[in-house]
């Protein structure tokens, strides 16, 4: 059994550029930074960050050109590909890798963009006065767990 699978989740690093291909298909690209946080030996706090180019076809497309921008988090699922061409002005073989997304969700909005919250690419949340959307209310106090009646 194989698997090729990516799921990431980050921030754009560039606005999204969206094309079309000669079918009339909507491609958007777009680079995410991930980070990672560990303590070295020592226990000093060591940061990392890694640059990942994306792809997204179809609707997806047009969503993310549409609502994203520089800085948004956003949530990739998908799968690794490499692609090779020849460079027409040195004739030198090029690679890139991306990740090429099947699935894509926002994140929370930044502080000058509203009320926060994750929308799902292709799906409608219901939006209260004012362009806020609905959000879970949790109880203030602690449940305790011999009240749950099973």
């Amino acid at each position: 059994m194989y698997l090729n699978k990516a799921i990431l989740i980050g921030n754009l690093t560039r606005d999204p550029e969206i094309r079309s291909l000669p079918s009339g298909i909507k491609v958007c690209s777009f680079s995410l930074a991930t980070n990672r946080v560990w303590k070295d030996k020592n226990g000093a706090r060591q940061e990392s960050t890694d640059y990942h180019n994306v792809v997204v076809f179809g609707r997806q497309a047009e969503t993310v050109a549409q609502y994203m921008k520089k800085g948004s988090s956003i949530l990739v699922e998908g799968r690794i590909q490499t692609r090779s061409w020849d460079d027409k002005t040195t004739g030198e073989k090029k690679y890139r890798t991306e990740i090429v997304a099947d699935r894509t969700q926002f994140g929370p909005k930044g502080s000058g963009a509203g009320s926060g919250g994750t929308t799902s690419v292709g799906s409608k949340a219901p939006a209260k006065e004012g362009g806020e959307v609905d959000a879970i209310e949790y109880p203030e106090e602690d449940i305790n767990p011999e009240d749950i009646p099973f």
